[in-house]
């Protein structure tokens, strides 16, 4: 039949015995096994349950078929077979005769529910296509082992960048690097070991449906079995258990939770996967992975077909691990959530007590005088939905005192100061934000061409501007300058501050604008209105785009004490946050003592200390007296004029000579 045409070949699925030489087999597998296609071009289709493709156990089979057969098409079908289970998944396979260099392999999967005209023509695209993916299927292109297991999710490309990816969020790390197959017991081997709930000795045996999908364990059930198991058989506290049956096409394929004491004694059933950790965990390690695990995504990764979750499969996958800075951040938010609920739990207290009181004016009185606190807390989270809120109360200083200022001045019907308030402020914004690039470069021994160019720009008796900012935020969002940097670095983000669209076609627009009213094409006094609008939205998305800054303090050091036996300084503070210089001084422990008293540093995510001078210092202003931040300006004759980033002041300061031409501006 071969010789004469294509054939489909739909094979009886019987279990051969075992014999001496080999293990129990398919009927399918001895059939193919024997079957040698001719010389010439053949084609043979052979419809087969998928775990001929996909067992650890048929992986000689799928061997000894590809030393004769090149296997191009794949089609994964679930639910198909008439009065079969609808778990039970087919392959259908193509196979062709061997050729030198044998062509690509196709892999589709048959989506459920969905209109069978798509699902041809999303096929027919599919064996069109020498590399890539359709939406149901995808084209590999690499050479797969004989051995390899054919699961649809393994070679998928999807998959596989999803993996890659993962990196991002810190690191990887293997289920089996971190966690151990604890044992489990099973229910039909206890026998005499089953006894009552108060019997010595007695734990309760926890089937897979005892781990419920909210990740909690079920309560005890007059149902549940209770028995006198092995010590090591025994769960613990911190043990993560999953459901080890689950279909593959649940969104979420693990129904995984952590054990408590409060769920002890307790052992697994042969229905449970028990995770215990090789060595102690984190709780945001232990949060981080049951969030993982629990998304849609860890499903395709396990890359395993049917309804049994094995273990040589599970510890194989990737799981992502967090960074210092997101480590933090998922603190924070578990802090943020447990206040909100203690909150939430106050507000239902009070409501519930409305007709508690003796009289109806002294529970008036009570409802009134208790609730305003909880009005005033949500009236001032409501607050930081608003964006001038945020950069008034939580941008440095500088950037935040021009910000109210182009409030103030919006506020007033002439549009025309309004509009130059708005430059001005998008300029300090991005002289700020340029100066810490500048700063943190040169702590990292990055070298920025743009800073030479400033340098040449001083020595013929120039100064810095709008330009010479956006040039420096440039350079640095190249990936090259910043890969050797680790993940949670500053300059990663000040990198990044113009990867989105939008708000690097603001930035351009208002340096265009800059640019005309530098060069007397001013707008027209009858389009100042229309233009401030504009103008005002595109510094609120350029805002928008450095909203990282909120996260950082700029602080100045009053006054720090270096404990030589401790081996750490005690270091007073002031953060200057928000729209205004005057603050209280605040302690911090710091375990070096390379800290300059008057200087400006910069606080990251992760507490660390970047020094700013020379680049970015703060003193009183010599023409108003008002405490300031300056940067250099000119420089000439052997004097360095400052200018200040809120007022536009100026003043000469030879005593920063020598730093400036330490870190390269002279």
């Amino acid at each position: 039949m071969l010789a004469i045409g294509p054939v489909l070949l739909i094979p009886e699925w019987e279990k051969v015995p075992a014999d001496k030489k080999r293990r129990a087999r398919w009927s399918y597998e001895a059939l193919l096994e024997d079957l040698v296609p001719p010389e010439r071009e053949t084609h043979l289709a052979v419809l087969l349950p998928s775990s001929a493709l996909t067992s650890y156990v048929e992986a000689d089979f799928r061997a000894a078929l590809r030393e004769r057969w090149h296997l191009s098409t794949v089609l994964y079908a679930a639910g198909v077979l008439p009065k079969a289970h609808i778990s039970l998944e087919v392959a259908a396979v193509f196979l062709h005769t061997r050729q030198p260099k044998d062509p690509v392999v196709r892999m589709f999967r048959m989506p459920h529910r969905v209109d069978s005209n798509s699902v041809e023509k999303d096929f027919e695209k599919l064996l069109r296509m020498r590399g890539g993916r359709s939406k149901n299927g995808y084209v590999v292109r690499d050479l797969i082992p004989a051995h390899e297991r054919l699961h649809f999710e393994r070679h998928d490309p999807a998959v596989l960048a999803f993996r890659e990816d993962l990196v991002g969020y810190g690191s990887v790390a293997k289920v089996g690097d971190l966690f151990t197959k604890a044992p489990s017991v099973h229910r039909h081997t206890l026998g005499e070991k089953i006894c009552s709930t108060g019997q010595p000795g007695a734990a309760r045996v926890l089937r897979g449906p005892d781990v419920l999908r909210d990740g909690t364990i079920a309560p005890p059930d007059p149902e549940d079995i209770w028995a006198q198991v092995p010590p090591d058989c025994l769960l613990q506290a911190g043990d993560l258990i999953l459901r080890s049956i689950s279909r593959p096409t649940d969104r979420h394929r693990f129904v995984v939770g952590e054990v408590g004491d409060e769920d002890l004694p307790a052992a697994a059933s042969e229905h449970v996967i028990v995770l215990r950790p090789k060595v102690p965990l984190e709780a945001h390690q232990i949060r981080f992975i049951l969030m993982f695990l629990r998304s849609p995504m860890a499903g395709p990764m396990l890359a395993q077909a049917g309804v049994h979750i094995l273990w040589r499969d599970l510890a194989d996958l990737t799981l992502p691990q967090p960074d210092e800075s997101l480590a933090s951040a998922l603190d924070n938010l578990e802090i943020s959530k447990r206040r909100l609920e203690e909150w939430h739990s106050e507000a239902d207290e009070l409501l519930q007590s409305v007709f508690l009181d003796q009289s109806a004016a002294q529970g008036r009185d009570r409802i009134v005088r208790s609730g305003q606190t909880l009005r005033l807390r949500v009236a001032a989270a409501s607050l930081l939905d608003d964006l001038g809120h945020t950069v008034r109360t939580r941008f440095p200083y500088p950037v935040a005192l021009r910000w109210r200022e182009t409030e103030a001045a919006m506020s007033v019907r002439d549009a025309g100061p309004a509009y130059q308030a708005i430059l001005g402020t998008a300029e300090i914004l991005l002289a700020y934000s340029a100066l810490l690039v500048g700063a943190l470069a040169r702590e990292e021994g990055i070298k920025l061409g743009s800073l030479d160019a400033i340098r040449g720009q001083l020595d013929r008796g120039r100064g810095p501007g709008f330009g010479e900012w956006v040039a420096i935020l440039d350079e640095i969002s190249s990936k090259r300058k910043r890969c050797s940097l680790p993940t949670g670095h500053p300059l990663n983000a000040l990198g990044s501050m113009f990867a989105d669209e939008k708000v690097a076609d603001a930035r351009k627009r208002l340096y265009s604008r800059r640019n005309d009213e530098d060069h007397e094409r001013r707008v027209d006094r009858v389009d100042l209105p229309q233009a401030r609008d504009a103008a005002f939205d595109e510094l609120s998305r350029l805002i928008e785009g450095a909203r990282f800054l909120a996260d950082w303090s700029l602080i100045q050091i009053t006054d720090l004490h270096w404990d030589a036996l401790l081996g750490r300084s005690v270091i007073d503070y002031r953060n200057l946050m928000g729209d205004h210089p005057v603050v209280p001084t605040t302690t911090m422990i710091w375990d070096r003592s390379d800290i300059e008293k008057g200087s400006l540093y910069l606080k990251d995510q992760e507490n660390r200390l970047h020094l700013l001078r020379p680049f970015l210092v703060g003193c009183l202003c010599r023409r108003c007296r008002s405490w300031s931040t300056f940067h250099i300006d000119k420089a000439s004759q052997g004097t360095v004029t400052l200018k200040c980033l809120e007022y536009g002041h100026t003043f000469d300061d030879s005593a920063l000579l020598e730093p400036l031409r330490h870190v390269g501006l002279l």
